[in-house]
């Protein structure tokens, strides 16, 4: 009989595997198990495929809730749960929670997951990287072969660090569906004697194909200062930059630097990463600053957003690695590995490769790609005798796309600074991301590495006593975004709470300096900045135009309160419902996504359930009808 709960509510019915006061079953005696046959461990399926499942089943607060799916999925997998259980036998037996853990490294099982519908296609796009990981088949041996050869991994770092499952993969394995080789789609010709001299400022600015602002060119803004905003022992590293952009050239209608915006960056791959390319694929020192024709077949590459279309131009072969193809911000694809595999000489190495192209190696390339970032010349290193031809590499690379900063002042300012002889300055920061390298050194990204080496030469020549004018240091940029959310959702007037961690709080300061122009920000704009420790990573400190201690509030994760902003949002639950329901009050949102976007938005959520009296639905709701009014803007990556 169900148990009656003094206030009136019916209690769970007590059972041999539950009661009231302990509403979690325990995992019954004398249930029927299902034992699945022995299952092979060290192949290198079983990661992969259990990573399907567990991404669903996770309970780590701080993924995103999962989504429902379709009926049918739900008992897919419900039906698959039950298939797949395993007892694993313990002396002494304890009692314990009741567990299921879906072991679907059987192809057949996974195939179960994935059925033919649309709405199972859905289910596994959510899952999976994109490339088709999924698709598990068992490897075969070949019963014409009398003798299992395995295959002897490459006697390298590199290879290592790829940490590849191979399973039973031998010389004589029989692939399937392995990935046809990609088509030539670049060329090199020479270039005939034209009497026009070719001039590359390779190390200065990309050439003028790269149009990532067409029909505009990229404009090299000399570095007028910076600064490194964080403290010795800062986990990372945060620099100020000064552009000068006086002499930006002129677009049509009325388009300008705005607050709130963000400028695109074009950033070079590092010199020495282009090198040791050219190194590991054979090309000759004499070629590789050498003008040459290149030709292509169709598409916008070497451009990032041209016309999609044949292709000849002139040029280097250093300027088209240095400007315009990734080496090192993606996973692996399928093609990549097709062509090495082509190229290599080694019967281990083109094996391996051709098995991370096949249906048999699925789950292992799904572990490369979503495992650490790897980068070409790391692959070259793991392979070492494949080298492909330079032509054939640059048609299966990613394009080198700019990266986006945001303004962190208001743009109209800086043109008042030095009277009739200013020099219009923009300004923004940019936080270094490093990860750990294969060589144990750390890595660095494309667009973040290069403005840091950019800001050490202009503080290494202040502090020689150098003007770092004298340098000629530039940032090949271009306006770029200056109708994102928070360019075009700021506002003059009305109350509003600025919420960013690390350096998403730069472009607020921006909004401070404007609001400032027109009338005093205090009970008007409140800050909330998320650092980790106040002594080390607090940027822009005194930098605001007032006196800070009235409008930011400062919230430490490692040092101090040991809270982040998402707290402080619910500290200040009455200013938020407050700006929530006037009228003109706005809530901006900038930083990571991960952790801090997600969780400043379920604050706000528990707030309208608290202030609201609503349940979480209707909160919900109601926080995405003032996302469409345009009174909560989350800017995130």
């Amino acid at each position: 009989m169900p148990h009656l709960h003094p206030e009136g509510h019916t209690c769970c019915p007590e059972t041999t595997t539950s009661h009231p006061h302990d509403p979690i079953p325990l995992e019954p005696k004398d249930a029927h198990q299902v034992v699945l046959p022995a299952i092979d461990t060290s192949q290198s399926s079983e990661s992969s495929s259990n990573s399907i499942i567990d991404s669903y089943t996770s309970s780590n607060p701080d993924s995103p809730q999962t989504p429902a799916t379709d009926p049918l999925v739900d008992h897919l997998l419900e039906e698959l749960k039950d298939e797949s259980t395993i007892e694993i036998a313990q002396d002494p037996p304890r009692e314990r929670r009741t567990s299921l853990k879906p072991i679907p490294s059987d192809p057949e099982v996974v195939k179960k997951i994935l059925g033919e519908g649309e709405s199972n296609a859905r289910l596994i796009d959510k899952a999976c990287c994109g490339e088709g990981c999924c698709k598990l088949q068992a490897l075969e041996e070949d019963p014409e072969s009398k003798d299992h050869l395995p295959v002897v991994a490459p006697d390298n770092d590199a290879f290592r660090s790829l940490r590849l499952r191979l399973g039973a993969l031998s010389l004589d394995s029989k692939l399937t569906k392995t990935l046809d080789l990609p088509a030539q789609l670049v060329s090199f010709a020479p270039l005939s004697d034209s009497g026009i001299p070719f001039e590359s400022h390779v190390q200065k600015q990309p050439p003028n194909f790269v149009t990532p602002h067409p029909p505009y060119q990229v404009f090299p803004a000399k570095v007028h200062h910076t600064r490194e905003l964080t403290k010795p022992g800062a986990e990372k590293k945060t620099y100020h930059f000064d552009l000068d952009v006086t002499d930006y050239p002129e677009e049509s209608g009325t388009v300008d630097f705005v607050v709130g915006g963000a400028v695109g960056v074009c950033a070079p791959n590092d010199a020495g990463v282009v090198d040791e390319l050219f190194d590991l694929l054979g090309v000759l020192r004499h070629v590789r600053d050498k003008s040459t024709v290149l030709k292509t077949t169709g598409g916008r590459w070497p451009t990032i957003w041209g016309e999609e279309m044949p292709r000849e131009l002139i040029t280097t072969r250093r300027e088209l690695l240095t400007w315009c193809s990734d080496l090192q911000s993606y996973p692996p694809t399928k093609p990549l590995l097709r062509l090495l595999a082509e190229f290599a000489d080694a019967p281990n190495e083109k094996k391996i490769l051709l098995y991370l192209s096949s249906a048999q190696g699925q789950a292992a390339f799904c572990d490369l790609r979503t495992g650490p970032h790897l980068t070409i010349t790391q692959l070259l290193h793991a392979f070492p005798s494949s080298q492909p031809p330079l032509p054939r590499l640059l048609s299966v690379l990613s394009t080198l796309m700019p990266r986006f900063y945001s303004l962190s002042q208001d743009p109209l300012i800086s043109c008042r600074r030095d009277g009739s002889q200013c020099r219009r300055l923009i300004e923004m920061a940019v936080t270094v991301h490093e990860t750990p390298n294969w060589r144990g050194g750390p890595r660095k990204g494309v667009g973040s590495g290069f403005l840091e080496r950019v800001a050490q030469k202009s503080i290494a020549a202040a502090e020689q006593g150098v003007d770092p004018l004298s340098l000629d240091l530039r940032v090949p940029m271009f306006r770029g975004l200056m109708a994102n959310p928070l360019a075009r959702q700021f506002c003059m007037d009305g109350p509003m709470m600025l919420v960013g961690s690390g350096v998403g709080i730069a472009p607020f300061r921006g909004f401070v300096h404007r609001r400032l122009m027109s009338e005093n920000v205090t009970n008007k704009v409140w800050v909330v900045q998320g650092i980790r420790d106040s002594l080390l990573d607090e940027i822009y400190s005194g930098d605001w135009g007032v006196e800070e201690d009235k409008i930011k509030t400062i919230v430490q994760s490692r040092g101090g309160t040991h809270q982040y902003v998402q707290d402080a949002v619910r500290h200040q639950a009455d200013l938020v419902w407050y700006l929530l329901n006037t009228l003109d009050g706005r809530i901006f949102v900038c930083g990571s996504q991960k952790g801090m976007g997600e969780g400043v938005e379920q604050a706000i959520v528990d707030v309208v359930i608290d202030k609201g009296n609503l349940n979480g639905e209707a909160a919900a709701a109601f926080l995405e009808g003032k996302k469409r009014e345009g009174q909560y803007i989350a800017e995130t990556w």
